[in-house]
């Protein structure tokens, strides 16, 4: 019985990962990005990895991963105090199987398509009622269409870009903005277009996707946000 116990709880655990893993997904995270971070946060290893900002950073991920982090620390508690208990037979196995079915009919419901539509709209309409611009996450504020992208390009000593103005790089008919240089310690955001480019420059750029790409091709080898 109290293998059993231990089985139908892990089973509960396994329920718990995929209805979260879905709700990260609704808010416009990657399922593989997902489930790497739940099961980070319910066992409380690997959350310190680049990835966790994206959740850190975004209000709603925010609740589930704290839900997750607290479920994490209850489910060790409950499998060692269940392995003093199966000497006693009190391990209260249709609760538990009850618990199971509702979880399973939770997951069920979480994938139909209507419901994905419905949580997905229902999410993004409480960050633009709930949270002020400064408190949502970069893509939700700046990615207006599927096409838009921020990226950073680093000015290194072989880019053709360095002793050239911004001026003469971007023509303003391009659908290509800068949002800021960073220079060492100095962030750079007052008379762009007559700033000079120098080695070792951050550039953060703001436009269309495949204009950017096509652009800053070879600029293009480091980090996206």
């Amino acid at each position: 019985m109290g293998y059993v116990f231990i089985m139908l709880y892990f089973v509960i655990i396994g329920f718990v990962i995929e209805i979260s893993v879905m709700l990260f997904h609704f808010t416009g995270l990657k399922t593989k990005i997902s489930r790497f971070q739940v099961i980070s946060m319910l066992t409380a290893t690997g959350f310190t990895t680049d990835e966790s900002k994206i959740i850190i950073d975004h209000p709603i991920r925010r609740k589930i991963a704290s839900f997750l982090i607290l479920f994490g620390a209850f489910s060790l508690a409950v499998i060692i105090s269940s392995i003093s208990n199966i000497l006693s037979d009190d391990l209260r196995l249709k609760e538990l199987s009850i618990i199971c079915g509702v979880l399973f009919a939770i997951l069920a419901i979480l994938k139909l398509p209507l419901t994905r539509k419905k949580l997905t709209r229902s999410f993004k309409r409480e960050l633009e009622n709930e949270f002020q611009i400064y408190e949502r996450p970069v893509k939700d504020v700046l990615y207006l269409d599927s096409e838009d992208f921020v990226t950073e390009m680093d000015i290194t000593e072989h880019s053709k870009l360095v002793g050239k103005r911004i001026s003469d790089i971007l023509d303003e008919e391009e659908d290509i903005r800068i949002l800021f240089i960073k220079r060492g310690e100095v962030w750079i955001r007052k008379d762009l277009f007559s700033c000079t480019l120098n080695q070792g420059d951050q550039v953060l750029l703001y436009g269309n996707k495949k204009e950017i790409e096509e652009k800053f091709a070879r600029e293009l080898n480091q980090r996206t946000i």
